[in-house]
């Protein structure tokens, strides 16, 4: 019998078909599926570490109390084998002008052409969301680098090739950054441009403003950068002997090929 176009007796009897078997079939769906992970451990064991079976060490961390790691199923090195790549954290740092918010688009342009997943994390543009609750004075600088590292440092165990673009003034506070990744994962690339070369650039019109006094605390003139004092690149800019963005972005690109970072 039909009804509406559709066999009823055929739903009918499926339906009954489905209950005759249901124990078995749920039986085979429910049942745990054995399988190792590379270190040796069954999923199993660690599902019922997962679900909370097995609890480990609490901890009381900064303002947070009570609270408890979780470890996943899926681990860095999984999710850089699927992607076919090694994440890691690229730190463009230098003054306002110094070129980093175009390099990290022509490098992270390039990495795309390649098949490379990355992605930017640009200090105006985390300003917009997370950090707009901050300002630019030396602690809140300081605490807008610490929020950016630790993204960073989510998004590198993602496996992916994160690029941070901002001034970064403070080595200190770069340097907490790099402590926070594994050895070899954070690579520091510095923006070696005079003050005289930025400020002549000046994309914001924010040298002419601090200059005018109209803003305090602005990095190279009235607030210190300090350069890094052992970093993985330097891009030196000088006057008119000046590389362009696809031979800095080039020079990035062959550090991270000669460094496995391409390749899982």
């Amino acid at each position: 019998m039909k009804l509406f176009g559709i066999n009823v007796i055929g739903l009918d009897h499926s339906r009954r078909s489905l209950s005759m078997y249901g124990n078995s079939v749920r039986s085979n769906i429910f049942k745990p599926i054995k399988a190792e992970n590379d270190s040796g451990a069954s999923l199993v064991n660690d599902c019922a570490e997962y679900s909370g079976n097995n609890i480990g060490q609490m901890s009381n961390i900064g303002k947070s109390t009570n609270i408890l790691w979780h470890g996943t199923p899926v681990q860095k090195h999984d999710r850089q084998r699927l992607l076919q790549q090694k994440g890691c954290v690229i730190w463009l740092t230098g003054l306002s002008g110094s070129g980093k918010s175009t390099l990290a688009c022509v490098l992270s342009q390039n990495l795309h052409s390649r098949g490379k997943l990355a992605y930017i994390l640009d200090g105006d543009n985390v300003r917009h969301g997370l950090n707009k609750d901050l300002s630019f004075r030396a602690e809140d600088r300081s605490e807008n680098i610490r929020r950016i590292g630790e993204v960073a440092k989510l998004l590198a165990d993602a496996g992916v090739i994160c690029i941070t673009s901002l001034i970064s003034p403070y080595r200190k506070d770069r340097d907490a950054c790099r402590a926070l990744l594994s050895k070899g994962d954070f690579i520091e690339v510095f923006l070696d441009a005079p003050l005289d070369l930025c400020e002549s650039r000046d994309p914001k019109g924010l040298y002419k403003l601090a200059r005018a006094g109209k803003i305090k605390g602005f990095t190279g003139i009235d607030d210190p950068y300090e350069p890094p004092s052992s970093c993985e690149i330097v891009l030196q800019q000088k006057g008119s002997d000046c590389a362009s963005p696809g031979d800095m972005a080039e020079r990035v690109i062959a550090y991270l090929e000669d460094n496995g970072y391409l390749r899982a």
